[in-house]
């Protein structure tokens, strides 16, 4: 890694911890909006900070002879992903005095195994790589299926408010949920078009829209429906 590359995940890392911050000071005047939605948004930034500080230290990285893999964003998306999924159905189910707990373990459990089979293909040869890049993006659709099929239903069956900001975070977190699978594709990790600084920036931008993006607008939206 080079020096830019460091000081861009040292930045990162600034701007994560301190959406973490922000987010529990958010969550001392919570608005009617539950703890949990809170610790969730901190624990996204917090942990997603942490992971590419290792990167930043050059430890979350492995270098080969014919590209450099990024592990550390593995085991940031293993974690930070699945939360951003609890938080969207959480946000599908705000009135709902049962939470659909299938619905939720299913988006985990294929989100989990869209970043494995990420991580699996980023190790794979040229020959395999498609293959196991190809099931994360199965994986990807059945995600989608279930944020715009079940809890589409769920936040629709609530309110006329509920389902207009459900609508508005869900289109948000989708758009960069496709562009990541298409950063990974151009990037070193696919077929090497943008590989390098824009590569690395694109792993940077994206995260941050996707997860400080995501968990503003998702926590005012909730604070302005009880407000």
């Amino acid at each position: 890694m080079n020096s830019i590359d460091t000081s861009l995940h040292i930045f990162y890392f600034i701007v994560m911890i301190s959406s973490a911050i922000y987010f529990y000071l958010l969550s001392r005047n919570p608005k009617g909006v539950p703890l949990y939605e809170y610790v969730v948004a901190i624990l996204i930034t917090g942990w997603s900070g942490v992971a590419y500080l290792s990167i930043a230290l050059g430890q979350g990285i492995l270098e080969r002879p014919e590209k450099t893999i990024y592990f550390a964003r593995y085991l940031d998306w293993v974690v930070s992903t699945p939360l951003l999924l609890l938080s969207l159905a959480l946000t599908a189910m705000f009135y709902q005095s049962k939470i659909n707990r299938t619905l939720i373990a299913s988006l985990i459990a294929a989100d989990v195994f869209m970043i494995l089979t990420g991580l699996i293909a980023d190790f794979s040869s040229e020959s395999l790589k498609y293959v196991w890049y190809t099931m994360g993006l199965v994986a990807l659709v059945i995600i989608l299926v279930i944020v715009w099929g079940p809890l589409k239903k769920i936040a629709d069956g609530s309110n006329e408010q509920l389902a207009k900001h459900y609508k508005r975070v869900a289109i948000y977190l989708t758009s960069f949920w496709v562009l990541y699978p298409t950063a990974w594709f151009f990037g070193s990790s696919g077929v090497g078009v943008t590989a390098g600084i824009i590569d690395t920036l694109a792993f940077i931008v994206l995260p941050i829209f996707s997860k400080v993006g995501f968990g503003l607008l998702d926590l005012h939206g909730l604070r302005k429906l009880n407000g």
